[in-house]
């Protein structure tokens, strides 16, 4: 276990318990879970959470932003959840998604397996190719030999890796995705191959985008001429094929023989069909979307750049850029370089340039206290802590950093800035942009556009933002000397035996962390306001409610322990959020005694959320003041 353990017991409670865990991954800064039922989990909860800086549902996952230290969380969760890398941790049945869901979990899914490796290796290839560039030594020696090997080998069998991903992804066994992929770099049948031994039979769709050579036949069938070494979207057809064939033979074949048959059957039915049709249609699919997306870039490289850069921040706050990945990668191995997507690299500077501004404008000492860090890491490419925890709730930073992208990916596509390679994020990303020949002239644009973004995102930053109120300090000061302190009592919510909120039984109540307060164990089952104010939260399965009093204090009233799980069952509301009541309404209204009898304990704690924005906050046990806010 390591030291992220509490926050891993935690995170895992409120996403519905491990029982509830379907599946996990994780990404550069976000645990993404694929829930059984999302209505259990804890939303609420978790964002208030130390150590999480938000959640997000988007693709079909239920997303928990962790930041730079995600690896070790996502350890310590995998042991506490008591599941596998990428690994199933219950057999239920899948839910339904839409079709862009599905597709944005299954990218996902396959490719974040290995987005570490590459980026190492593509940072790798990029640095050789600076080193040679600067004369440190020529193209000829061992070390570059052994480090290109290092920054291409994973792309020239990219196949085996994508096999062996995206078999997992599709309940295939993993090793015979890895044989599929193995198989599809195969030398003897790459279309390179077979035109160099063979004689060319004729030519298919001839005067097309889709004209193809065929030097040789499958009893036949003609098998088009096509390279598959580095190639992303064949070998992951050919694996969702591979799967169904798999799963129709376990069934057909006898227990006696499944061992050795259903692999063999398996290959024999999907390795022809994948190099005869479904290698072909995929490789002919990736030519329509590239050509429709450079139709669209032809039109104006300037308007395609403005575009990515001024979307890709919203994509990223979603997940959904993951869906681009294969266009990305697609564009590298099939050109050599990508000038589509990379207008998004203007996105990650413009955040931090902001943050930066942000920095050094703000006298909320906590917003400064998080800005510095957020800016370096933003610099070294990953953004989403500096958009969750600082731009998005000041919501203009997030605006502005959003129209400096899109100005910056303009740039970019009004130069043709390109990348080379896969690798690295951030500043580490610019060895990957020199030209292969060793010209420096796409870099020197590269270096361009990223001064050009952070200038203008930091002045827009310091002009246009302006903080609401001067922030108060981390801690209140106290009333000077003859000043007398304004309170504020907050009423008993539910009738019953009033206790401290130490004694519950949940270590996120009875340590604090959301908030000082009291805590009732009912004697009825109904729940009334405390005080006039606002619903802000009522939680789908109508176990808690947040409130917001007219004068601003934040309550969470959470109907015993664990009850989530009950998924609204023995619970009623009779309002919703928006609605604004007054002190004494009721609230809901809820079956103790089948409650208790499903097994669940009915200590209600009641928590004022924003504490810090208060003197103190009081509770007291003798029925006169619940709670008392003290200002």
């Amino acid at each position: 276990m390591g030291k992220y353990t509490q926050l891993a017991k935690d995170i895992v409670q409120n996403v519905g318990g491990k029982e509830n865990i379907r599946s996990l991954t994780h990404c550069i800064t976000r645990l993404r879970f694929q829930l059984v039922d999302e209505g259990k989990a804890n939303d609420d909860i978790l964002k208030n959470m130390d150590g999480v800086v938000t959640v997000m549902k988007s693709g079909g996952q239920y997303q928990v932003v962790i930041g730079n230290h995600v690896p070790e969380v996502y350890a310590d969760v995998c042991i506490i959840a008591g599941i596998g890398e990428n690994m199933s941790s219950v057999e239920a049945p899948a839910q339904k998604k839409n079709l862009f869901d599905a597709f944005i979990d299954t990218v996902s899914g396959i490719f974040q397996p290995i987005l570490g490796i590459m980026a190492a290796c593509g940072m790798v290839k990029g640095l050789n190719a600076l080193f040679v560039a600067l004369g440190l030594y020529p193209d000829t020696c061992g070390a570059y030999l052994i480090f290109n090997a290092v920054g291409d080998g994973l792309f020239h069998f990219l196949p085996l890796f994508l096999g062996y991903t995206a078999a997992k992804k599709f309940g295939l066994k993993p090793m015979i995705g890895l044989v599929i992929g193995a198989i599809m770099c195969y030398p003897g049948v790459q279309g390179s191959a077979l035109s160099a031994s063979g004689e060319l039979l004729y030519t298919l769709f001839r005067g097309s985008m889709f004209e193809s050579a065929i030097y040789t036949t499958f009893f036949g069938i003609p098998m088009i001429a096509m390279d598959y070494t580095g190639t992303v979207i064949p070998v992951i057809f050919v694996a969702y094929f591979a799967a169904k064939c798999e799963h129709f033979f376990n069934r057909l074949i006898p227990d006696l023989v499944k061992f050795f048959f259903v692999p063999m059957l398996t290959l024999l039915v999907v390795i022809p069909a994948g190099f005869l049709v479904i290698g072909p249609l995929a490789t002919f699919g990736s030519t329509i979307i590239a050509e429709f997306v450079m139709t669209v870039r032809n039109f104006s490289p300037m308007i395609a750049g403005a575009i990515v850069g001024l979307t890709w921040q919203i994509l990223v706050i979603f997940g959904l850029h993951w869906g681009f990945i294969p266009v990305y990668i697609n564009n590298i191995m099939t050109n050599g370089y990508d000038n589509v997507m990379m207008p998004f690299f203007a996105c990650t500077f413009a955040t931090s340039a902001v943050v930066l501004a942000i920095w050094l404008k703000t006298k909320d000492r906590k917003l400064k206290d998080m800005a510095m860090p957020n800016f370096i890491s933003g610099i070294f490419g990953v953004t989403e802590p500096a958009i969750y925890g600082i731009l998005l709730p000041l919501k203009k930073p997030f605006i502005i950093s959003c129209i400096a992208g899109g100005i910056g990916g303009g740039f970019y596509g009004a130069f043709n800035f390109r990348k080379f390679s896969m690798g690295g994020m951030g500043i580490f990303e610019f060895p990957a942009m020199i030209e292969p020949g060793g010209g420096m002239g796409n870099l020197i644009v590269a270096v361009s556009g990223v001064a050009l973004t952070m200038v203008i995102a930091f002045a827009m930053t310091m002009v246009f933002w302006k903080e609401d109120t001067p922030a108060p300090e981390s801690t209140p000061a106290e009333p000077a000397p003859g000043q007398l302190l304004k309170k504020e009592s907050i009423a008993v919510p539910l009738e019953g035996r009033v206790i401290p909120l130490s004694e519950v039984s949940d270590a996120a109540f009875s340590q604090g962390v959301l908030g000082k307060g009291m805590a009732v164990e009912p004697t009825k089952g109904v729940v009334t306001s405390p005080v006039n104010g606002v619903v802000e939260t009522i939680f789908p399965t109508k176990h808690a409610i947040g409130l917001t009093s007219d004068s601003g204090i934040e309550i969470l009233i959470h109907i015993g322990m664990d009850t989530v799980q009950l998924d609204g069952k023995y619970f009623t509301a009779f309002v919703d959020s928006g609605d604004h009541v007054t002190a004494g309404q009721k609230l809901i209204a809820f079956d103790m005694e089948k409650i208790r009898d499903a097994g669940y304990s009915l200590v209600t704690p009641v928590v004022i959320s924003n504490t810090d924005d208060f003197l103190d906050v009081v509770g007291s046990s003798d029925g006169t003041d619940f709670i008392t806010v003290l200002r």
